[in-house]
């Protein structure tokens, strides 16, 4: 049986705090479930940054998407984790992730040690593990992970609750077939997630600058993952149809597609 659909909002908190709640209502009114905050040193811490959000929303749901697990210890998380949680009423979800390649300026700037792949993941694990021994008998915090490489999907098979498809710009469906099932061999069922990269029929500049020639060329192929295009209808039917083959069924959109994909999710969510 296929999972309800849920969608959330990637916005980076910046501004003054009147201007963030305001930004966190909109996404509520609009629909979405979820406020996604990346974490970078260019904005605001995003933890304290999603705890004033939930305080002033109810019922919206938050997570830190993702966190760069180098720029914390893993028991720092999970004791935040766990207290937003308790201080939420549940509605507080750990996203964790190895960092994305610019995140090792970030910790060098942190005096904090970068690691290889395989530290980093093990740091993901201790992260969860020591949110678990936090959580003890009380609630369970839900943890999203985002995962690409076989060890990753592997880890995150066992240890996630939703695992967001960490793949490149460029990759098609048999690609995230792939990753999606190494996902259900390992015997779990965690929510599956991916990013929507660009909505609608033209590619922005924007998008061209930040994801390269060979990127930006596959996001113009009309059969991409990474794009939403047509009426709400037709986006919708494809939403479906990538869960349908995928299993995808929880999307994140971009704070600036977030008006113009609003109509689909009224459409979708919970459906």
């Amino acid at each position: 049986m296929s999972r309800p659909f849920r969608f959330g909002v990637i916005a980076a908190a910046y501004g003054p705090g009147d201007a963030w709640l305001a930004r966190a209502r909109r996404v509520a009114e609009l629909g979405y479930s979820t406020l996604l905050t990346p974490d970078n040193l260019h904005t605001h811490a995003p933890l304290p940054a999603l705890a004033v959000a939930a305080a002033a929303v109810p019922g919206l749901r938050v997570c830190p998407f993702v966190l760069a697990v180098p720029l914390r210890t893993p028991r720092a998380t999970a004791w935040e984790a766990h207290s937003l949680s308790v201080l939420t009423g549940g509605r507080f979800e750990l996203g964790i992730g190895t960092g994305r390649p610019e995140a090792r300026r970030e910790a060098e700037a942190l005096g904090l040690p970068w690691g290889s792949a395989a530290e980093r993941l093990a740091g993901v694990r201790a992260a969860v593990a020591a949110l678990r021994e936090r959580d003890g008998e009380g609630p369970h915090t839900p943890v999203v992970m985002a995962a690409a490489g076989p060890n990753a999907l592997a880890a995150a098979a066992e240890d996630a609750d939703t695992v967001f498809l960490a793949a490149r710009l460029t990759a098609g469906r048999d690609e995230l077939a792939r990753m999606a099932g190494m996902l259900r061999s390992a015997g779990r069922d965690p929510e599956v997630g991916m990013n929507l990269f660009v909505v609608g029929d033209d590619v922005q500049p924007d998008a061209v600058r930040w994801a390269g020639p060979e990127a930006a060329e596959a996001l113009r192929d009309p059969d991409t993952v990474a794009r939403l295009r047509g009426t709400p209808a037709e986006m919708a039917a494809e939403l479906c149809r990538r869960r349908d083959e995928l299993g995808i069924s929880y999307l994140a959109v971009p704070e600036t597609f977030a008006e113009a994909v609003a109509p689909v999710v009224a459409r979708l969510a919970g459906r």
